[in-house]
């Protein structure tokens, strides 16, 4: 079975803490049908000049928390992330 791999965005306020694994979880709109497994493929975007800025990092969706759930907004959920 194929690796379902994500590409994303992500803004650099968030890529740092990310990338040093202080932020172990992703916060999204599902609306790519995430699952456990799937990787996440997340390019950091500079929204000033709204551009890559080259830096990413693959990171593997574990635990899942969907909403409606604990706060989370019905098409949102909350992805545990694990290094490749």
């Amino acid at each position: 079975m194929a690796v379902i791999e994500h590409d994303l965005k992500i803004w650099p306020n968030y890529f740092g803490p990310v990338q040093s694994g202080a932020k172990p979880f992703e916060v999204r709109k599902n609306d790519r049908d995430y699952q456990p497994g799937h990787r996440l493929r997340l390019r950091e975007w500079d929204p000033n000049t709204k551009e890559y800025t080259g830096r990413e990092v693959v990171r593997v969706v574990g635990y899942m928390l969907r909403g409606p759930a604990f706060g989370i907004e019905p098409d949102h959920v909350v992805m545990a992330l694990e290094t490749v």
